[in-house]
């Protein structure tokens, strides 16, 4: 890990075995499959469901800053706590969650991800646990959020045909050839298939080795650089509803250092339904 922008980012299966429940430490698992906590989860991590605890269940938003108070809170996160996000499918909505504590401010030198996520722990017979951890409330205070890591539609809107910004799109080639709207499945679609015009499309899993763990800085260089997303600009990454781009805003911003990126997580289900808004097919 030593050759990313930022190494100090990530944290072996073999760390957190040892460090996992050291003061000042708190594990959250956050997964796509919402029931795989309850089956077994690293001792005293924390479980969070992405569909009920890390969005608004009125408004289409992510949560709002007195929420995310709250579930710091219920989740024994003070402001120095460092927070190590782990899950499956390749730590997908891992990356959603730490996405979501630096847009709110918590210090991104504690925000660090479990390479591998939940199936590299498994894989390699570490121990499960059922119980659920019970934490003290503390007084956890966010600060303003930070657009610089969140992309809007209108953002998107400003820069296109200007040849300023990286676009990303995450999807698979079906999502973004418009063959299908949405994975099988998936609740969450739009009236139109398809792709913001001047996107490059890179899936999100792309950026993974086959035992879980992030490929290697040069080989995601070779990647990015080699579908022509330029370091130099800002880069925006999309995918449906911004889960899967939050992973690949994490590959840029933090494995790879670029200095701006920014995740848009309207994605597709926003910009898929807004009235005149440009798509390509291509």
């Amino acid at each position: 890990m030593a050759d990313y922008a930022n190494p100090d980012v990530l944290v072996s299966t073999e760390w957190v075995a040892v460090h996992g429940g050291d003061a000042g430490i708190r594990l959250l698992e956050v997964d796509v499959d919402t029931s795989a906590y309850a089956e077994g989860h690293i001792a005293g991590a924390v479980g969070l469901n992405w569909e009920t605890q890390l969005c608004d269940q009125v408004r289409r938003d992510i949560l709002t800053k007195d929420q995310f108070e709250a579930l710091c809170n219920d989740s024994g996160i003070a402001t120095d706590t460092t927070v190590i996000f782990y899950g499956d499918n390749n730590n997908w909505f891992a990356t959603y969650a730490l996405w979501q504590f630096r847009y709110y401010g918590h210090d991104e030198s504690l925000l660090k991800v479990m390479n591998g996520g939940r199936q590299k722990w498994i894989d390699e017979g570490r121990a499960l646990v059922t119980d659920v951890p019970d934490h003290s409330s503390t007084g956890y205070q966010a600060k303003f959020p930070d657009d610089n890591v969140r992309a809007t539609a209108g953002n998107v809107r400003d820069t296109l045909g200007q040849g300023t910004v990286n676009l990303v799109d995450v999807r698979s080639p079906a999502e973004f050839t418009g063959e299908v709207i949405a994975p099988p499945g998936m609740s969450e679609t739009a009236q139109r298939g398809g792709h913001i015009p001047g996107a490059a499309n890179i899936p999100w899993a792309t950026a993974v080795a086959e035992d879980g763990t992030f490929k290697s800085h040069d080989e995601l260089q070779a990647i990015y650089g080699g579908e022509g997303v330029d370091d130099s600009k800002e880069t925006i990454a999309y995918c449906r509803i911004g889960e899967r781009s939050s992973h690949t805003w994490f590959v840029l911003k933090y494995l790879l250092g670029y200095e701006k990126v920014r995740n848009y997580d309207g994605s597709w289900t926003e910009w898929g339904n807004l009235v005149g808004a440009p798509i390509a097919r291509d």
